[in-house]
């Protein structure tokens, strides 16, 4: 049986083994899925022994998402795009990486919550792995102009030269977020509800139909959820529709089919219903 694996720190928590072997039940495909610890320092020791027992292919969530990048021997355009790898292909005797964050988000938001994404003026808080997964494909998906807001300025002006659409995404510094107006679409992509605690967001930042969307999901979302709700947003998502829908894209890469993924989605929120209710 070939071998799979989810890569993070903290990663126990997890839910891509379940979500993982729902798909291996609904496709009649044998999956041998596992979560394993790993930091950026210990995450290219733990790769190689994955490898040698057999691994074949990987997701990789916070915080080694760029890390995974630099251990593949060549990644997908929307990667090379996004600056950072989440699903992880063994190619012969190398890495294969590719992202499929951004697309299971625009999935989700249009799909799922039939949001129409074209030219919202966006607000990304956030320029680590995740929203460098995701800001690439919001601008495929027709977004408006894109702000990225940063307590490290440096970090939100490299992921705009990343992007590389001047004239279009605006990086700026997160003390300078109560100066930029209304917005039509809030993506939270930091984790910072896991730690030090989500920044103060004023209330001006939301417009007339302002979707609020996290990228986490359960007891981390929480805080940015309540101030989006609370601020009279239009609609407000947690990240549990991307999780399932980018775990679906990652499934194909790796077996060649796409699962459904409305039956693990309804089985997962509706034990998360306590927390979020989604649009």
């Amino acid at each position: 049986m070939k071998h799979y694996a989810v890569f993070g720190h903290p990663v126990e928590h997890s839910l891509s083994p379940r979500i993982h072997a729902a798909f291996g039940r609904e496709t009649g495909i044998a999956i041998d899925y596992t979560a394993l610890d790993a930091d950026i320092g210990s995450f290219r020791q733990r790769l190689a022994e994955f490898t040698a027992r057999g691994g074949v292919g990987a997701n990789v969530t916070l915080p080694l998402k760029q890390e995974a990048l630099a251990l593949c021997a060549d990644v997908t355009e929307r990667a090379r795009r996004a600056g950072a790898v989440n699903t992880m292909v063994r190619n012969g005797d190398q890495w294969h990486g590719d992202n499929t964050d951004g697309e299971g988000l625009v999935r989700d938001l249009t799909g799922r919550h039939a949001l129409d994404l074209r030219a919202r003026r966006t607000l990304l808080i956030g320029a680590g792995g995740a929203a460098r997964g995701v800001a690439p494909a919001l601008l495929d998906a027709g977004i408006g102009d894109l702000y990225i807001v940063n307590r490290t300025s440096a970090h939100a002006d490299a992921l705009a030269d990343q992007i590389g659409q001047p004239g279009r995404v605006h990086p700026r510094h997160l003390a300078d977020i109560g100066s930029l107006g209304e917005f039509e679409l809030v993506v939270n992509a930091t984790s910072a509800a896991r730690g030090d605690g989500l920044p103060t967001l004023p209330r001006s930042l939301v417009g007339r139909r302002m979707a609020a969307v996290d990228l986490n999901y359960g007891e981390a979302a929480v805080p940015f959820l309540a101030w989006g709700r609370a601020s009279g947003a239009y609609a407000v998502v947690d990240g549990l529709g991307m999780l399932v829908e980018q775990a679906a894209l990652a499934f194909a890469r790796w077996h060649g089919v796409v699962p459904e993924t409305d039956i693990i989605y309804g089985e997962l929120r509706a034990e998360h219903s306590h927390l979020i209710t989604a649009d």
